[in-house]
């Protein structure tokens, strides 16, 4: 009896053990060796297994491995390239018998790839031969990954790039039937996708498969991109024929192959109906200065491409072209690009863009030549600018190099021509602006939806060095205005300093009147930010050459002043307005006329005055001298007789009293120039 209850103890020990290991797992430390050895043998990796690793055998059979790290011993500069929280995978316990394991499920948790970012191509790289009888040495129907990671680096250039928060779910059906969906996030941007495929029977290399596939992914399209074609594995090159979808609403057919032997390689060739290009950033209003964050196109440097794009019609922006033809090249860090005949509002444009991104700061050039377009949908849709219209034409040619915007601005050089005819600057009334700078210097560019100035031509041709754009030859024709000058654009700090003639026509007979336009007399300034610059006559121009001053002003009378110079009548008292005329009535004035003179009279008396601000006391007039009608300087009066020369003042004379300033003269300039 003892014996029996011994037995029958042993009996209900070994049960309860049997059923703690089907619910909590058999330790299998001893399977560690065995799996590291056959996963190197038939991958070349190396498999570590940091933690624990159990069998279960309830509900079915699984195996549970924790903290696995898989790499590769030729690479140095990754460590590891997968690891993982833990791997558990459910086996059928059959297929363990046959040495053929089928693993049902297969769950990965918090995995993180590692793929490493090359700058050059290693060539002649041969795909490492596979050990025979490897082919079809496991099967597995499904597998889950979640909170995976794949991270690009390159660990000499300190470049990391990240797809997070990957959570994926891949079938393979009885029939070879593959979906894979899942999720994730890169960067700020979500990323959707879901592939279906037909596998062929084993092995599946230099076979067609039938793909379908939709990617949703914000941060490099705007629209969801849908497709099919017949994709065949070569080696490491995958071959993508019969390529055909759509990107939003606009379809696209073509052909792609990758060569992932060391650094990609991606041939592209795609034809679509509407292509649609996200536009540049917002830079914001005009007075705001460029922007210091940081540029980055050093992933330019770890795929090479050869890539043509054809369209039916393209947007960029708001802009639209039609057609388009463009042609890329991506080659060691240096991007070109070529487009050709680029249908653009009525007109075609050329243009090669050139970003080299192997050095640590970027380089950037544009070759740019626009005929017959029109300016303003343009302008508009690419740059958000809306203040000129016509028909444009432009060559430009320019290089910078920089990691931000203001950088860029800053270092640029080259070389801009541009014209525009037959249009109108919009917003602005440039012969009004003129006329009201006779009564005061202008803030900003008075803009006004309501008014435009129409022009014939508007041309300037720009020399850019290190960001300062020179021109001298800015000219603008327009039926009302004409105007030229000279001046230079800081891109950098967007700051402007121009010194323009601008001239009037005082009739409405535009540019086909007889009489030539009138000029302002004065140079006029526009300087400081180009969204809100001063504008103002220059002082200096008048006190350089009062007489011509004088001439342009009592020529232009009629149009800044009003008829007869009435908008002056203000100024009448401050320029002897209480005196009488000439026959010694006070009301014997005629309108138009201030002091006893005329209005030209007038303001030549004050401009003569300016230019001898500095000559000699002894050369002033009289109190009796008579208002002078000429434009030099005023003749001696008749009937006074000729001084004798004055004698040689004693050496220890007197110094002169200082000179006194007239107070009506200032009021006069306060209100002709506000100064």
């Amino acid at each position: 009896m003892k014996v029996l209850k011994i037995a029958g103890a042993s009996i209900a020990a070994f049960i309860v053990v049997l059923v703690l290991l089907l619910i909590v797992g058999v330790p299998s430390g001893f399977l560690t060796t065995s799996i590291q050895e056959r996963v190197e043998r038939e991958t070349g990796y190396k498999l570590a297994i940091n933690g624990s690793t159990k069998i279960g055998l309830w509900p079915s059979l699984n195996v549970t491995m924790k903290d696995v790290t898989l790499s590769d011993p030729k690479d140095r500069d990754i460590n590891n390239r997968l690891t993982a929280a833990s791997i558990e995978a459910d086996v059928t316990l059959a297929s363990v018998w046959s040495g053929k394991p089928q693993i049902t499920e297969l769950l990965m948790v918090r995995p993180v790839l590692n793929l490493p970012l090359q700058r050059e191509r290693v060539r002649d790289t041969a795909a490492p031969a596979k050990p025979a009888g490897t082919r079809d040495a496991f099967s597995i129907d499904h597998v889950i990954v979640t909170g995976g990671t794949v991270v690009f680096s390159n660990v000499r250039d300190r470049v990391e790039n990240r797809i997070e928060g990957m959570n994926a779910d891949v079938t393979v059906s009885a029939d070879r039937k593959v979906t894979i969906s899942g999720n994730a996030r890169t960067g700020e941007y979500p990323l959707k996708f879901e592939i279906k495929a037909a596998a062929p029977p084993p092995p599946v290399e230099r076979q067609n498969i039938p793909t379908e596939f939709s990617i949703e992914a914000a941060g490099l399209s705007q629209a969801p991109v849908s497709g099919k074609a017949e994709v065949r594995l070569n080696g490491s090159v995958v071959m993508i024929n019969g390529l055909s979808g759509m990107i939003g609403d606009g379809a696209f057919n073509g052909w792609a192959s990758v060569d992932l032997a060391s650094k990609p390689l991606v041939k592209l060739d795609l034809d679509f109906q509407r292509l649609k290009v996200a536009g540049a950033a917002n830079p914001g209003s005009a007075s705001a200065p460029w922007s210091n964050a940081t540029i980055d196109v050093t992933g330019l440097n770890y795929v090479d491409a050869q890539v043509r794009i054809s369209a039916a019609e393209i947007s960029y922006g708001e802009a639209k072209f039609a057609p388009a033809a463009i042609d890329a090249t991506l080659m060691s860090g240096v991007l070109k690009t070529r487009i050709s005949n680029l249908g653009a509002y009525g007109g075609q444009a050329n243009a090669d863009i050139t970003i080299d991104a192997s050095a640590a700061s970027p380089a950037y050039a544009l070759q740019a030549d626009l005929t017959g377009v029109r300016a303003l949908p343009l302008l508009q849709g690419v740059a958000d600018f809306d203040k000129l219209d016509g028909n444009m034409q432009a060559k430009i040619a320019v290089k910078s190099t920089g990691n931000s915007q203001r950088a860029i601005m800053s270092g640029m050089n080259g070389t801009v021509f541009a014209v525009f005819q037959d249009g109108a600057i919009r917003g602005l009334n440039v012969a009004q602006m003129i006329r009201s700078l006779t009564t005061s210097p202008l803030s900003g560019w008075q803009e006004n939806k309501e008014q435009a100035t129409d022009l014939t031509q508007l041309s300037a041709s720009f020399k850019i060095d290190k960001g300062q754009a020179t021109t001298l030859d800015l000219n603008l024709v327009g039926p009302l205005v004409k105007m030229t000058g000279v001046g230079t654009v800081d891109l950098g700090t967007k700051q402007m300093g121009f010194r323009v003639e601008p001239k009037l026509v005082m009739t409405t007979e535009g540019q086909g009147r007889a009489a030539e336009p009138v000029g302002f007399g004065i140079p006029v300034i526009i300087d400081g930010p180009w969204a809100q610059p001063r504008i103002y006559p220059e002082m200096s121009g008048i006190l350089e050459n009062p007489g011509q001053a004088y001439a342009k002003l009592k020529e232009m009378g009629k149009g800044l002043f009003g008829p007869n110079g009435a908008g002056l009548d203000a100024l009448s008292g401050l320029l002897g307005g209480g005196q009488t005329g000439a026959g010694g009535q006070g009301s014997g004035q005629q309108p138009g006329q201030l002091g006893g003179g005329n209005l030209g009279e007038t303001l030549g008396n004050l401009l003569q005055g300016l230019g001898g601000l500095g000559a000699a006391p002894g050369g002033s007039t009289g109190s009796g001298a008579q208002p002078s009608h000429g434009r030099g300087i005023p003749a001696r009066p008749q009937g006074v007789p000729e001084q004798a020369e004055p004698q040689p003042a004693p050496a220890q004379s007197d110094p002169l009293p200082p000179q006194q300033d007239s107070q009506p003269m200032n009021e006069v300039l306060r209100q002709l120039f506000n100064r």
